[in-house]
């Protein structure tokens, strides 16, 4: 299994599920900003406005401020940014900033920001939610149709930013989890084991993100301070199926996890290989 390349949630919002409140500050920020690329996050993924359901709207010009101490710090300490916004007006002043990956819940609905992603060198998420517009809700969608929903919506979104000049190189999908695929745990699981379907069809590298989602937390029934483990079993679950990348708030529990996986599969390899060599073995014994 090679290593996905792990994405560290930093949310500089009020009102995130898991930890609104908490890196509001820029000290708080910056501080939680070493900690991710520390623990191992490879690119930072920085969102100045929840997404989740309950969430306020926030000002254009205040989720910019929010973001900018950590853009400009990233920019002289060499790391990788991703912004998190389906803002228009911020992901235009993201890529001035020229941040390396824009990520958009909403998969990029307007034409008339394509020309200014097409010159720039950004990659884009495009995310699949059942919503397609704006934040989280909470609809029933159905599992029998969910992976027919999402291809349907990925192939509208590539042809269109194709279209538009920008390089097929440049995109990776999100199937989206959670509350973006339904309210019921059963869509979040079926996508899961739908990932290499995904992959298959549109050759594309992929991004996950279950870390914390609502779907874990009513299936183990934990409060989000102790659904960490579950977060792992499912993140591991996802690098084992075809995800390229991993959006995680614990990128320190993913990469350990991963180290350790690849070194006993690199020992179950070596001892296949062994067993198809009788002869020698037993000629050394």
């Amino acid at each position: 299994m090679s290593q996905p390349l792990l994405f560290g949630i930093l949310n500089i919002t009020e009102d995130s599920f898991s930890d609104g409140g908490r890196f509001l500050a820029p000290d708080a920020a910056l501080d939680q900003a070493e900690r991710l690329i520390g623990d191992g996050a490879d690119v930072l993924d920085l969102g100045g406005a929840s997404s989740n359901p309950d969430s306020k709207a926030v000002p254009v010009d205040t989720e910019i401020a929010r973001l900018r101490p950590i853009v400009g710090e990233g920019k002289k300490r060499g790391w990788a940014i991703s912004i998190d916004s389906f803002a228009p007006e911020t992901q235009r002043w993201a890529l001035g900033e020229g941040v390396q990956y824009l990520n958009d819940i909403q998969g990029f609905p307007y034409p008339d920001l394509y020309p200014a992603l097409a010159r720039s060198d950004a990659k884009l998420i495009i995310m699949h939610s059942v919503q397609e517009s704006g934040p989280a809700k909470r609809i029933e969608t159905d599992p029998k149709t969910i992976l027919d929903r999402i291809a349907a919506f990925f192939d509208r979104r590539v042809h269109a930013l194709a279209k538009a000049g920008i390089a097929r190189e440049r995109l990776i999908l999100d199937p989206g989890m959670g509350f973006f695929l339904g309210a019921s745990p059963e869509v979040s699981l079926t996508v899961l084991e739908g990932l290499p379907e995904i992959k298959a069809a549109f050759g594309l590298p992929l991004l996950v993100s279950v870390s914390r989602k609502g779907f874990l937390r009513k299936l183990t029934r934990r409060a989000v301070a102790e659904i960490g483990p579950a977060s792992l079993a499912a993140e591991l679950y996802a690098a084992r199926h075809g995800a390229d990348m991993i959006r995680t708030h614990d990128p320190g529990a993913i990469r350990d996890a991963l180290t350790i996986w690849c070194h006993i599969e690199a020992r179950e390899d070596s001892v296949s290989s062994r067993q198809k060599r009788p002869d020698k073995i037993r000629q050394n014994l």
